[in-house]
This record gives structure tokens, C-alpha cells and sequence, in this order.
């Protein structure tokens, strides 16, 4: 699943906006008109970049991660460094901007962008972000863009997220979560895990786990119900599927999720 969501991406980062727009969550026309079902318009924010931004993501993290001058920012499934340049702009040259991608391809994308814009404090790493290649208690904030979904493991990235942040550091995170079941169909698609779509859990189980994992004053900054077109599902639906699927009532939603790691720092029972 790791490999087809790296080749999926990998696919992304060799085309442009407009290309990506045409699917569901990137590369793969599945829908024959030009959709953007789940990203947001980053365009109104500061330090926005056209070059860096593919249409992937399902929400604005940066717009509600209160991100401060000099703060170090981590942002996880940088992509093209669409968010990084957006946090960039927020911590100011004394801050310290560090992107984290398994897809070569996108890391080579997001560090010619960066050298284009002429930011040394800005830098891109590979790696998996159930294991963020940066020390312990580095960041001041953790970002992230639709990309938890797609780790299937989402218990070990929290874990890591929660070992990065400084005491008193926080993360603003935006993702797909589900309430209710989606059908089989959907759920064993390929191209639906890597839309974003199939990896995503319970909404209340995505908040549970962040509170075990020692997280506290958890918010919810944001949400908004994601609506995928009848040409996208009647790929792996029948007519008669997809209208018991719209009378399911199970809803498909992109959340953005603040959340701050104490300042005691150790873990779910800190301070207690």
C-alpha cells in the first residue's frame, strides 16, 4: 500500500494543478470534469506560492496553526511545500521551516521551489512520518495536509508527533475522517486509499487517539462535509450502491484538529 501511494505521488508531483484537480485527491482522472472536492482555497494566505500548491490537500492548517515568529515548524507529507511556504512566511527569517516526504519526486519539487524563492531556512527531508527524521521536543508546531490517512498505522504517527513537539508545542492538522461505514467496494479500492478517501477512520476514534497519546486541549478547528461526484463512485459502485450509499448517512469529512502537548511532557497521564 506504501509503494502504491509513493507511485500515486509520485505521479502528482509530475503534473501540474490543473491536472491534479481532475481526480478526487491527485493524479488518475477519475472524474470527467475538473473537481476540487477536497482542497481549499489557499490563495488569500501570506507566503502562498501557486508553484507549490497541487491541489491535495482537504484543508488550511497553517491558516489556524498560530505559528509565531521563530518558531521551528514541522510540516508532515510536505508534497511541493505548499504549507511550508505558507508557515515560512509566518515564523519569519529567525524561524526554522522543515518539510517530511517519502516521495522523491515531490522532495526534488518542493526543493526546487524553495531554491527559487530563495529560502535557507526552509528544508525538505525523506521519510515516513510515523518516524520524523528530526530529534526529540525540536518543534514549536507540527502542520499537516490530508496525509494521516494514508498511514495506516495512525496510532505511531501521533506517537511520533507527540515525541517532536516541545513541551507547550502544539499541531494543527487537517484530514479526512469518516462517520459511519463505507462500502466494501470503496473500502478495498486502491485508488480510493490513495485519494484519501478508504485509509480514513472514525472521526471520534481520530479524536480518541490523539487524546491517549497525551495530547490535550483538543479542538476542532474546522470541518466540512466532502461530497465524491457519482462519476468518481460509479467506478467501484453500482447505480443501485451509490443511492444506498447517499441514504446510509455515513459522511465523509475533512476536520482540522488542534492539539497541544502539555508542558510537563510526559505523556497520557501528564500532570494528573
Amino acid at each position: 500500500m506504501k509503494e502504491l501511494v509513493k507511485q500515486k505521488y509520485t505521479e502528482i508531483a509530475l503534473q501540474d494543478k490543473a491536472e491534479n484537480q481532475a481526480s478526487c485527491c491527485g493524479a488518475g482522472s477519475c472524474s470527467t470534469e475538473v473537481y476540487n472536492i477536497m482542497s481549499d482555497d489557499y490563495g488569500a494566505l501570506k507566503g502562498y506560492n501557486p508553484d507549490a500548491d497541487l491541489g491535495l490537500g482537504c484543508g488550511l492548517p497553517t491558516e489556524f496553526a498560530q505559528i509565531k515568529k521563530g518558531d521551528t515548524v514541522i510540516d508532515l507529507g510536505s508534497g511541493a511545500g505548499n504549507d511550508c511556504f505558507v508557515a515560512r512566511h509566518e515564523t519569519g527569517e529567525t524561524g526554522k521551516v522543515i518539510g517530511i516526504d517519502f516521495t522523491p519526486a515531490m522532495l526534488e519539487k518542493a526543493r526546487k521551489n524553495a531554491e527559487k524563492l530563495g529560502f535557507n531556512n526552509v528544508e525538505f527531508r525523506e521519510g515516513d512520518i510515523e518516524n520524523i527524521p528530526v530529534s526529540n521536543d525540536i518543534a514549536d508546531v507540527v502542520v499537516s495536509n490530508c496525509v494521516l490517512n494514508l498511514v495506516p498505522d495512525k496510532d505511531a504517527v501521533l506517537k511520533d508527533i507527540y515525541r517532536v513537539l516541545k513541551p507547550g508545542g502544539h499541531f494543527s492538522i487537517s484530514d479526512i475522517v469518516l462517520v459511519g461505514a463505507l462500502p466494501e467496494n470503496i473500502q478495498q479500492a486502491a485508488e480510493m486509499y490513495a485519494g484519501c478517501v478508504s485509509g480514513a477512520i472514525q472521526k471520534q476514534t481520530y479524536l480518541d487517539l490523539i487524546k491517549t497519546n497525551g495530547f490535550s486541549k483538543i479542538t476542532l478547528q474546522k470541518e466540512k462535509t466532502i461530497h465524491i461526484p457519482d462519476d468518481i463512485l460509479s467506478a467501484y459502485l453500482s447505480a443501485e450502491e451509490i443511492k444506498q450509499f447517499r441514504e446510509s448517512g455515513t459522511g465523509i469529512y475533512s476536520v482540522t484538529v488542534y492539539a497541544e502537548k502539555p508542558v510537563c511532557g510526559c505523556g497520557p497521564d501528564c500532570c494528573s
